[in-house]
């Protein structure tokens, strides 16, 4: 059966797809006092190829065991999660007692070709109290081409430990050739207490 729009077929059967740029749930990860969450291509049914051209984490109630900032690393084939990276970031700040609201640049979570961990928050999460948590989401954008860079953009909000909601804007790429294989997110001191990561792919984007 055709679908018609002012008595003009817009799509025929069988030609209409209701999931069109829809996102596909491909894993889930909880965390409970985890040094590490992985999602790696291949392993425990998770998918990080080409089957989609952009993948999206997203970050429900993450909860630190200790002050910390949140941080990611990407794979590029080998079994270390190093990926050559270069990034900018910035942050917005506004503390519950209404004090020291700002927008600004912050170097220390930027790199400039770095291997090393990617910093997703501009601040530290605050792990003193237990209501305190993280929420948001990162986007990767064809990591398996290998012709270009692999990009990825963040935006993520947090109770910091001022205390202050924090709200940080984190993009870079992943200057090598190789494909991304794998994702890995951690705390830069101790575990990640609680929360979820869900990995999305958007097909037909």
């Amino acid at each position: 059966m055709a679908i018609l729009s002012n008595a003009v077929e817009i799509a025929d059967a069988g030609a209409f797809s209701v999931g069109l740029g829809s996102m596909v749930l491909i894993k889930t990860l909880t965390a409970s006092s985890s040094g590490t969450l992985s999602f790696v291509h291949g392993a425990s049914s998770v998918v990080f190829d080409s089957t989609y051209p952009i993948y999206k984490f997203v970050f429900s109630n993450i909860h630190p065991a200790s002050t910390s900032y949140f941080q990611v690393n990407f794979r590029d084939g080998s079994t270390a999660y190093d990926a050559t990276k270069t990034s900018t970031s910035f942050g917005a700040i506004h503390a519950e007692d209404n004090s020291t609201p700002s927008l600004a640049y912050v170097a220390g979570s930027d790199l400039a070709e770095g291997t090393g961990v990617q910093r997703l928050t501009t601040g530290e999460l605050n792990s003193g109290n237990a209501d305190d948590s993280l929420s948001g989401h990162l986007h990767v954008f064809n990591p398996s081409s290998t012709t270009f860079v692999k990009h990825f953009i963040s935006n993520v909000n947090y109770s910091n430990n001022s205390p202050a909601s924090e709200n940080s804007y984190i993009a870079g790429y992943c200057n090598v050739t190789a494909a991304i294989d794998a994702v890995q997110f951690s705390m830069s001191s101790g575990n990640i207490d609680s929360g979820l990561i869900k990995l999305y792919g958007i097909k037909d984007s």
